[in-house]
């Protein structure tokens, strides 16, 4: 069965291709259009390599580390690093060149061809991260032998991936909404202009930002919990299950994973949309028609691999992984979107100035991880007793990293539709700044709206997805300790001092984390304030259009600080569960990782929701509500808008990967840490 990841993974790149060429074929326009589009690209490419740059010198120190454990580890662990920033550069390449594109068809062939065109350039994404993953976990596997020995080896892919990804959301997010924030306290508030005004020197640091935190970010974070939910599953099986047929239980994630590309493919069929017509309502049911075409080829392979009875049984944990991930979307979706109550709420009290709007946001976005935070519970109890109830504990929890297996399969429609997102913003600010018309800006604005609408959604899975993932890591960490059933349950009782002080430890990691990146946001925001407000003093002549702002400083200014801000927060990460595993034990660890998942899941799934909720209430008073844009509901909006940018696109999403990194850290040297830790030495 190996060789169907292989064959699936070959026709996702392939298909990606495709897509890019037809892109490419589309005529980007003329004048002012094309010039902002370079001005976006280059800022863009420039950001991305110096910030790879930076990422690779660290995974190296990393890969001649993991090479003193195995040297297949550490190829592997090369090889997750680069499959990541492939996926990422490859998307953000695609999405720069589309941007541009979906404004030129927007302007001369209206909403129905430009939502195709801009859908296509997030699919790239979307495809080249299942792609790319599956295809390489499948040719590890064959090349290192084919059996169930190598699983252990191919962990370190999922360490690979899982460090890009941190250091790429952290260092995107941080340079997305220092320029956001920048560019609307000093263009929207202190200027009074309009967003993506071009006499705004920070707005092109703006729509640069787009697309290395939401494209190339967004891309690095779904494709390591991807391949984590895949290689965390495979290794619980390889680990603990000694049926005759266990190489098949080991190959399951993958295979289902394939199934979950064929059905992405299929799904971008769907989306479409009539002239006048909702985009949002197509980017929706082609989640829907995921979902349910993976129900359909999963149930044939589940049989076939692991016969009728377990079939039936691993099938319906798909199920439930594909529920929760639909839960967690929707509920997002009705925290965050504009025409729901709690934004119409948010709005209104903005009415009464800023701390209303900061406060109503605040409830709604702790409200908002209510129902995902127990779909997700319910999934695993279900996920673990069907299983459970088949071949006993390891049968269960099995079952529960299944479960993110299973959610995650719809990953290729849910980052195409995340891609989507920036590529219609982008597209919207380059309509606006090359002064294309109302009619151009109304088609543009409101495949925008859409494209918030799906990267709140995206980010809700992203966080749940990555809840269950970890909480699988934490299972494989439990199974590598290689203790008995009722060893392994009396040690990891909450009542053992241990695991009580890891948990304490464990709390407090993510908070830890969103203050440094909240801060290396602040702090950027503040360098590139400072330079707006240079320009405008210093050239007067912008504000009447006679003199150009100079918007290459700007995008330089943020570059660098984003660039020396992203190391801390990833480093706390790969230290943390070293540092407590060395010295407290593994048992402390495991403490550590579960409170860090637990705390994980509020900050990230409240951050997300809050943060969007805040982003379309801005949105829905500038449709004309309570006197639109200029008010002074407006005026509050926007701050409650500033404030949710660092939570909702850098801290918020990033804490998925936190916690899963922690999670991979700890298995990789769980090993060294049973055996060689400072408490052992003292007792001993």
């Amino acid at each position: 069965m190996i060789e169907v990841p292989i064959i699936t993974g070959l026709i996702a790149i392939l298909y990606a291709i495709v897509l890019t060429f037809i892109i490419l074929k589309t005529p980007p326009g003329e004048g002012r259009m094309v010039e902002i589009a370079e001005f976006i690209k280059e800022g863009a490419s420039a950001y991305l390599r110096r910030q790879y740059t930076v990422i690779f010198i660290i995974a190296m120190v990393i890969a001649v580390a993991t090479s003193f454990i195995s040297y297949r580890l550490a190829i592997s662990y090369i090889l997750g690093a680069i499959s990541s920033a492939i996926a990422g550069f490859l998307g953000m390449y695609v999405a720069v060149n589309t941007n541009v594109r979906t404004t030129n068809v927007a302007k001369n062939y209206g909403l129905s061809k430009a939502l195709s065109i801009a859908f296509k350039g997030g699919s790239v994404m979307g495809l080249s991260v299942v792609g790319i993953g599956t295809l390489m976990i499948a040719l590890q596997y064959v090349m290192y032998g084919g059996s169930i020995d190598v699983v252990n080896d191919i962990l370190g892919y999922s360490f690979g991936a899982s460090t890009v990804a941190l250091f790429a959301r952290a260092g995107g997010g941080i340079y997305t909404k220092a320029a956001d924030i920048g560019a609307d306290l000093v263009g929207k508030v202190e200027k009074g202009i309009p967003e993506d005004d071009p006499r705004n020197p920070g707005v092109i640091a703006d729509n640069v930002g787009d697309n290395v935190g939401d494209v190339a970010g967004m891309g690095a974070d779904l494709f390591e919990s991807y391949v984590g939910a895949i290689i965390s599953t495979m290794i619980i099986a390889a680990t603990v299950f000694t049926v005759k047929n266990v190489v098949s239980w080991v190959l399951y994630p993958l295979v289902v994973s394939s199934a979950g590309i064929i059905a992405s493919i299929l799904a971008t069929f769907v989306v479409r949309v009539r002239e006048g017509g909702d985009p949002s309502k197509p980017l929706t049911l082609a989640s829907i028609v995921g979902a349910v075409i993976i129900a359909l080829i999963s149930y044939p392979i589940s049989t076939y691999m692991l016969g009728f009875d377990a079939g039936i049984r691993v099938w319906l944990v798909i199920i439930a992984g594909l529920i929760a991930g639909i839960i967690v979307g929707l509920t997002s979706d009705y925290f965050t979107n504009k025409d729901k109550p709690p934004v119409a709420k948010v709005a209104k009290m903005s009415q009464m100035g800023p701390a209303l709007t900061i406060l109503s946001g605040f409830s709604y976005g702790f409200l908002s991880v209510a129902i995902p935070s127990v779909g997700i519970a319910i999934a695993e109890l279900i996920s673990y007793y069907i299983l459970y109830s088949y071949g006993g504990f390891w049968y269960g929890i099995y079952g529960v990293a299944l479960a993110a297996v299973g959610m995650l399969a719809l990953t290729g429609i849910v980052v195409s539709a995340d891609a989507y997102g920036p590529i219609t913003d982008n597209a919207a600010g380059i309509a606006e700044q090359a002064g294309l018309g109302k009619e151009v800006r109304a088609i543009t604005d409101k495949l925008d709206a859409a494209g918030n609408t799906m990267k709140s959604i995206s980010k809700g899975f992203a966080i749940g997805s990555a809840a269950l993932t970890a909480l699988a890591f934490l299972a494989a960490y439990a199974s590598k300790l290689g203790l008995s059933l009722d060893t392994l349950r009396m040690r990891l009782s909450l009542m053992d001092p241990l695991i009580i002080s890891g948990s304490f430890i464990g709390i407090t990691l993510p908070a830890l984390f969103v203050a440094l990146v909240i801060m290396a946001v602040s702090d950027t925001s503040f360098t590139l304030i400072d330079e707006i407000r240079r320009q405008f003093r210093e050239k007067p002549g912008i504000m009447e259009f006679k003199e150009k702002p100079d918007y290459g400083r700007v995008v330089s200014i943020v570059t660098t600080a984003a660039i020396r801000r992203l190391i801390l927060p990833g480093l706390v990460a790969i230290i943390a569960p070293i540092i407590v595993g060395f010295t407290l034990g593994p048992y402390a660890l495991g403490g550590m990782l579960f409170a860090s998942i637990i705390t994980g899941l509020l900050l990230g799934l409240f951050q997300g929701n809050v943060g969007n909720t805040w982003d379309n209430a801005k949105k829905h008073i500038e449709e004309g509500k309570y006197g639109g844009k200029g008010s002074e509901a407006h005026k509050a909006a926007v701050i409650g808008d500033t404030v949710g940018d660092p939570l909702k696109d850098a801290s918020g999403p990033s804490i998925n990967i936190l916690i899963k990194l922690m999670s991979v850290v700890s298995l990789v040297f769980i090993t060294y840490i049973a055996s060689y830790n400072l408490l052992i030495l003292f007792m001993s």
